[in-house]
């Protein structure tokens, strides 16, 4: 098994791997970008690094989580995995355009990387104009040149999954079969395709404005910076439902697997995640209500913002529902879920504040916004992904990980995690303003607790790359369906044969058919101890 054969494959499960490998390398790095921040945060005074210096650390942070971390995780990996696998499909319908979306994406990190380091930018992550094509003398451009390549490996990658499952579904698996992994990762996909070309479009105007002083965005040039805003918007808000629709499909998985149940609802789980996607593309004006847009706009926006909550809610409903009277066993994988669940539901509701426009003309621009950003996106998507990695991790690998180490990690984040965030919250009801390095003493202990929480936060990431590692050599071997699962994927030996299926499977039950009163494999262990 040489390099050159990981390289050229064109098995969407090694691919799949050759994502996970560069996308964990992207999030340590982001990471390490946090954790000289809150270093600094430390203490009231900028007393670490310079405020130009702190400026290219949140810069560097937002712009390597948001596109190289949170975006691609789950569907290019677990999705790109198990997508084939779900379907009683061979492979994706464009082996090697799935490729060509790995290299795009690792050439527009390495790039964007490369000028992140050598000289950095300090425009933070949503590159607001008529700072970043008038005022800042940092690498811009190289910046969003890197973002812009990997925003094709985006596309790519939703264009594969449109069509294969569209046209690769196994006989008999009818839409209302899917798994709601299936439907997240095809709503997903519409919106990677539809809303990833307008990112790349307000990205390269942004590129001529600076480079050739046409007036687009800055008003000394006859432009207008609000229209940066709405093109960017228009993107950004939808990318929030590309990180997070995926990590309702894992959660739904697992719950249903480790309640023993039937998802409750399923259809309108599934209409729920079509709703979220399509409502998606209708709110990213509650993004401006501090920037001069119309205040009928705003209005509009507001009431918009407050109507996609509610497919949201429709989805906790039908999770706390299919966990009722459910043989429940807490594997780390349910943990996982559990917590995302926790995790989403807290952070939403505090986006209900700032779907409210004078509550939002206090809190925009403080504390309260990076908490409720973080609990959605890095509460709820990383949880549900760490929860789908150890959920599938035996498929993936044909081993288990210890799982007494694995619970312990996912309580830790779980704790860690509301340590860090739950803070900040605090922090910007009382008026701290986000991106400062230096402020006023009052705001310490909060911060110092928020500091302290990251560590427990780090460590409890740290752990699975740990455990996980050393399961690849000293695992216990798993069998098919180590879980007691539903799902195509569930049959197949463990890791998955090249072809995938020997035969083209036939599906004729309805899913998550588990049997009343099932136990898990996890819970069938814990009773026999």
């Amino acid at each position: 098994m040489t390099l050159w054969s990981w390289l050229s494959t064109h098995d969407h499960k090694r691919i799949a791997l050759l994502y996970a490998i560069s996308i964990t390398a992207f999030f340590f790095i982001g990471g390490a970008a946090a954790t000289l921040m809150r270093i600094e945060l430390a203490t009231p005074a900028g007393d670490v690094v310079s405020a130009e210096t702190y400026n290219k650390l949140f810069t560097m942070h937002g712009v390597i989580m948001v596109w190289f971390f949170l975006i691609p995780s789950i569907p290019a990996t677990l999705g790109n995995f198990l997508v084939p696998l779900m379907i009683g499909a061979r492979d994706l319908a464009f082996p090697r355009l799935n490729l060509t979306s790995w290299y795009l994406y690792v050439a527009g990190g390495l790039f964007t990387l490369a000028a992140l380091l050598l000289g950095g930018v300090d425009t933070g992550w949503t590159f607001y104009t008529p700072f970043s094509t008038l005022y800042s003398n940092t690498h811009v451009i190289a910046v969003v040149t890197g973002v812009f390549i990997a925003g094709f490996s985006s596309i790519l990658t939703g264009l594969n999954f449109i069509v294969t499952i569209h046209k690769l579904r196994a006989p008999g698996l009818t839409w209302f079969r899917l798994p709601l992994f299936i439907w997240a990762h095809y709503a997903t996909s519409v919106i990677l395709v539809l809303a990833t070309p307008v990112l790349a479009m307000t990205l390269t105007l942004l590129g001529i404005e600076r480079l050739f002083h046409v007036g687009i965005f800055d008003p000394a040039l006859g432009g207008d910076p609000l229209l940066f805003q709405h093109l960017f918007w228009f993107y950004s808000h939808p990318a929030v439902y590309i990180m997070i629709l995926p990590a309702m499909g894992i959660v739904s998985e697992i719950i249903a697997c480790f309640s023993r149940n039937p998802v409750f609802g399923y259809r309108s789980m599934a209409y729920a995640i079509i709703a979220i996607a399509g409502i998606g593309f209708l709110v990213w004006g509650h993004h401006m209500f501090v920037s001069g847009q119309a205040v009928y706009a705003g209005m509009i926006f507001s009431l918009l913002s407050f109507v996609v909550a509610i497919p949201s809610a429709i989805k906790v409903f039908n999770w706390t529902a299919t966990l009722y009277k459910g043989t429940i066993s807490f594997e780390a994988p349910m943990l996982y879920a559990l917590g995302f669940v926790g995790l989403f539901m807290f952070g939403g509701l505090s986006g209900l504040f700032l779907a409210a426009l004078a509550l939002d003309v206090h809190l925009t621009d403080t504390y309260f916004v990076v908490a409720h950003f973080h609990y959605i996106m890095v509460g709820g998507s990383v949880s549900a992904y760490l929860g789908g990695i150890h959920f599938w991790w035996p498929k993936i690998t044909g081993r288990m990980y210890p799982p007494k180490w694995a619970q312990f990690a996912a309580v830790l984040l779980f704790l860690g995690f509301n340590f860090t965030f739950f803070p900040q919250y605090l922090l910007g009801v009382e008026g701290m303003p986000r991106r400062y390095h230096e402020y006023a003493p009052e705001f310490q202990t909060l911060h110092v607790l928020s500091s302290a929480g990251a560590v427990i936060l780090a460590i409890g990431y740290l752990l699975p790359l740990v455990y996980l590692t050393w399961s690849l050599t000293r695992g216990r071997k798993a069998s098919a369906n180590p879980w007691g699962a539903t799902g195509l994927e569930w049959t197949v030996p463990s890791p998955p044969p090249v072809e995938n299926f020997g035969e083209t499977p036939i599906v004729t039950q309805e899913p998550y058919a588990y049997p009343p009163h099932a136990v898990s494999g996890g819970a069938r262990r814990a009773a026999s101890t």
